[in-house]
């Protein structure tokens, strides 16, 4: 089944007086790149919620927000700064000395003294809060890959109905090929006729020669045969139960290099128009193809 690489899934679960809440979304990338905005307290965590994505999805750029709610629903605890504490009574021990001063160091003064103590986010360790945040994370993800897999089969009737449209333009090229040498030939004989100015039957082997000339210039045949062999390989690829965007875009890239070779050897109008026709329904669907995983 075809994937898209845009979707969205979000889930609330609740623990004790905590609620969590998990977002996920993911749009186009060449790789599967995850980046997670979580509380301090579950940067440990952080790999784990990584695993559950990677086990799901092969490519795309995919962002996950954690958040919490709710009385204590981040536990703090206060550190002292022993260091610090001996370093200021020390030195308001040598102030005292150096300057003969009276009084006492209190404790209420010690308090007031910058970076004495420092407030600590704790890691949360509760297995219950785990299982609930893996459960939230992986109902989010499971509503994001639905929204893709609808996306994909939207995907995948889109580029069906583009590919049959390039395929009517090639069957237009193919059917031009042969009306194109009779020009040639019907041209050259005019040519030949006004150069001499008379009415005069021209060596038909010399124009046959000159029209085969300009023919195997201009013969594109083995390119249709190839873009023929592309859009087999490309129809056959949607259908795979398998990420294929890679697949897709490396088909397309050798499509536009075939109707580009097709377009520099036409000089013929009508082809060249053709040709300009197929070129912007192949850049539809490369632009499609970019969002497939």
């Amino acid at each position: 089944m075809l994937k898209s690489m845009t979707g969205y899934g979000k889930s609330t679960v609740e623990v004790g007086d905590k609620t969590i809440h998990v977002e996920i979304r993911s749009v186009n990338h060449r790789f599967l790149d995850i980046t997670t905005k979580v509380p301090h307290t579950l940067l440990f965590f952080e790999e784990r919620l990584k695993q559950v994505v990677k086990g799901r999805l092969t490519r795309g750029r995919v962002d996950i927000f954690v958040t919490f709610e709710g009385e204590n629903s981040v536990e703090k605890k206060i550190d002292v700064n022993w260091e610090i504490v001996d370093q200021y009574l020390t030195r308001l021990k040598d102030i005292q000395r150096r300057y003969d001063l009276t009084g006492d160091i209190s404790i209420d003064m010690v308090s007031k003294l910058d970076y004495v103590f420092s407030e600590k986010e704790m890691e949360s360790d509760s297995d219950e809060l785990k299982m609930a945040l893996l459960e939230a994370v992986d109902d989010a993800v499971r509503q994001l890959v639905e929204m893709r897999e609808k996306e994909g089969h939207e995907l995948y009737e889109d580029l069906n109905t583009r590919i049959a449209k390039t395929r009517s333009w090639l069957d237009s090229l193919d059917e031009r090929r042969p009306m194109v040498i009779e020009e040639y030939k019907e041209r050259i004989r005019t040519r030949v006729e006004e150069y001499t100015k008379e009415q005069l039957r021209p060596d038909e082997t010399k124009i046959l020669q000159e029209v085969a000339l300009l023919a195997e210039k201009g013969d594109v045949t083995e390119e249709l045969t190839r873009l023929q062999s592309h859009f087999i390989q490309f129809e056959d690829t949607l259908s795979m139960d398998e990420p294929v965007g890679r697949r897709l875009d490396f088909i397309v890239q050798e499509m536009h290099r075939e109707v580009n070779t097709i377009g520099s050897k036409s000089n013929d109008g009508k082809m060249t128009e053709m040709v300009v026709n197929l070129k912007s329904e192949m850049e539809k669907v490369k632009e499609q193809v970019q969002n497939v995983e």
